[in-house]
């Protein structure tokens, strides 16, 4: 579950970027970079923010295996 918000979240954000951007400024353009910055530190250090505050939130984090049982 954890997996699935977080994309949707990650997806809005980076649209709404998109969308200030056009209509309000390019200065928007920063909050895009600032996404794709976090993504790339979130592999290499396996930490985000965003899931931190998920887990808080109460979001279960999924099972690392597809076995049921």
């Amino acid at each position: 579950m954890l997996n699935k918000y977080f994309r949707i979240i990650v997806g809005v954000m980076v649209l709404l970027s998109v969308v200030l951007t056009v209509y309000v400024s390019q200065n928007w353009l920063w909050f895009t970079v600032f996404i794709g910055v976090n993504l790339i530190q979130s592999a290499f250090t396996k930490w985000c923010l965003l899931e931190t505050i998920l887990v808080k939130l109460g979001v279960k984090k999924e099972s690392e295996s597809c076995n049921i049982g």
